[in-house]
C-alpha cells in the first residue's frame, strides 16, 4: 500500500469518525457510576478486566462505600474481599484505599479536574485520568487508548506506534480536539461489536472501504475462496468419467 500523505490520512479519519458516529449514536463510557468517585474506583478497577465484570462487582461496592471516606477507613482486607472477583484484587484495593486517603487529604474527598492532580493519585495513570476528565467534566485533555483503541487503531493505520503513550500522541495530532473522548468510545464500541480481536467481521464492517486491513484481510479471503472452489471444480471434473 502507499505511503499516505496527512491531507488524505485526515480526509480518511474525518469519514471513519462520521461513519462511527453514524453506526454508534449512543456510544458511551459502559463502566457503571453516577458519580466522578464511582467513575475513578471504576476506572481504576478495570485495568487488566472487562467492564462487564467490573459492573457486576460494582452493583454492590458502591452500595457498601459511598465517599471517599468510607474507602479510606475499611480495612483493605475487606475492601480487598468485596472486590476479589477482579483481576489482581489485592493491589487494586490498596490503590483504591490510598487513593481516596489521597483524596481527603488534597481535595477535601472530591475527585480534582486536572490531569496533574488526578496522576498523582494512587493507582491512577494518564488513561484512568483522561476516562474521568471526558465523561465526567467533559474535558477533553487526551485520548483513552486501552487495548481495543490501540488495536483498532494500528489497523486503520492511525499509528505505527506500540506503546499507549505514543499511540495516544498520534491521535491527538491526528483528531479534533473536541472528539477526542468520543472517538475512544467510538472505536470501543467498534472493537467490541465488530473489529473483534480474532476474526473481525471485515466483511459487514462499516469501515471496510477505509480500512487497509480489512482491505488486505477481504482479499485474502476471496483468493483463498477461488482456490477453494478451483479445487472443488477440478476434483468434481476428475470424479465425471470422460466420454
Amino acid at each position: 500500500m502507499p505511503r499516505e500523505s496527512s491531507a488524505a490520512k485526515s480526509a480518511r479519519t474525518e469519514q471513519i469518525i462520521a461513519i462511527l458516529k453514524n453506526a454508534y449514536p449512543n456510544a458511551h463510557c459502559e463502566l457503571n457510576f453516577t458519580t466522578p468517585l464511582e467513575l475513578l474506583v471504576a476506572t481504576i478497577l478495570s485495568a487488566q478486566c472487562t467492564d462487564k465484570q467490573v459492573n457486576i462487582v460494582t452493583q454492590d461496592l458502591f452500595k457498601k462505600y459511598r465517599s471517599a471516606a468510607d474507602y479510606a477507613a475499611a480495612p483493605v482486607e475487606d475492601l480487598q474481599q468485596d472486590i476479589r472477583r477482579i483481576g489482581f484484587f489485592r493491589n487494586k484495593a490498596r490503590n483504591i484505599k490510598a487513593c481516596c486517603q489521597l483524596l481527603l487529604e488534597k481535595h477535601g474527598g472530591e475527585v480534582p479536574n486536572t490531569m496533574e492532580q488526578l496522576t498523582e493519585l494512587a493507582g491512577v495513570g494518564r488513561k484512568t485520568a483522561n476516562v474521568v476528565l471526558g465523561n465526567v467534566f467533559n474535558v477533553n485533555i487526551g485520548v483513552v487508548v486501552d487495548t481495543h483503541v490501540a488495536r483498532l487503531s494500528e489497523r486503520l493505520n492511525f499509528t505505527r506506534e506500540k506503546s499507549p503513550e505514543k499511540i495516544e500522541q498520534d491521535l491527538m495530532k491526528l483528531l479534533p480536539q473536541n472528539d477526542w473522548c468520543l472517538f475512544s468510545h467510538l472505536l470501543i464500541w467498534h472493537g467490541r461489536r465488530r473489529c473483534y480481536a480474532r476474526n473481525p467481521d471485515c466483511v459487514n464492517c462499516e469501515l471496510k472501504a477505509l480500512c487497509p486491513t480489512g482491505e488486505k484481510r477481504l482479499s485474502a479471503t476471496i483468493s483463498k475462496e477461488a482456490i477453494r472452489v478451483g479445487i472443488k471444480t477440478r476434483k468434481l471434473k476428475q470424479a465425471v468419467p470422460s466420454k
